[in-house]
C-alpha cells in the first residue's frame, strides 16, 4: 500500500509535470494544453510604488489574485486603471472571463461590481471562515 507523506521538495511538481496532461484529459474529457502564467503590473507615482495588481492566467481565464492600493493614494482611479491594464493582458492571452474573490457584501465587491464585475457565486464560510463572493467580468 502506498505511503503518504508531507512533502516540501521540487518532487510534488515534477510528478505533476510528468502526469498533468493525461490528469487533465481524463478530467476534462479532451485534450488540454495547459498554460499558466502571471502578470505583475506596478502603479508609479515617480519612483514610488503606489499600487500593485496580479494576474493568473489559465485554461482561457483570467483571475485577479490581489491588487492593492496605498491608502494614500485611493479614490485616484489607480485601481481601476490597473484593473483595465489587466483586462487588456487577459485578452491579449484570448481570456474570455475574468474572476476575483472577495469578501461577500465588503468594499471591495463594491469597488469590482462598479469596475464592471458581477456576482457568480457566493462560498459560504470560505476563507477565514467568512463568505467570499466570486465575481466574474466577461470580455470577448
Amino acid at each position: 500500500m502506498a505511503e503518504i507523506v508531507r512533502t516540501a521538495d521540487e518532487r510534488a511538481d515534477a510528478f505533476y509535470r510528468e502526469h498533468a496532461r493525461e490528469a487533465l484529459k481524463t478530467a476534462w474529457a479532451f485534450t488540454v494544453v495547459w498554460h499558466e502564467q502571471t502578470a505583475d503590473l506596478l502603479a508609479l507615482e515617480g519612483e514610488r510604488i503606489v499600487g500593485a495588481a496580479r494576474l493568473r492566467i489559465a485554461a482561457s481565464l483570467g483571475h485577479v489574485e490581489r491588487i492593492v492600493v496605498d491608502p494614500q493614494f485611493r479614490r485616484q482611479g489607480i485601481g481601476r486603471r490597473l484593473l483595465l491594464e489587466l483586462d487588456d493582458i487577459a485578452n491579449y492571452y484570448n481570456c474570455h472571463k475574468m474572476t476575483i474573490g472577495v469578501l461577500a457584501g465588503g468594499e471591495a465587491q463594491r469597488f469590482f461590481e462598479a469596475c464592471g464585475y458581477h456576482q457568480e457565486a457566493i462560498l459560504p464560510q470560505h476563507d477565514f471562515k467568512l463568505d467570499v463572493a466570486i465575481l466574474r467580468k466577461f470580455l470577448l
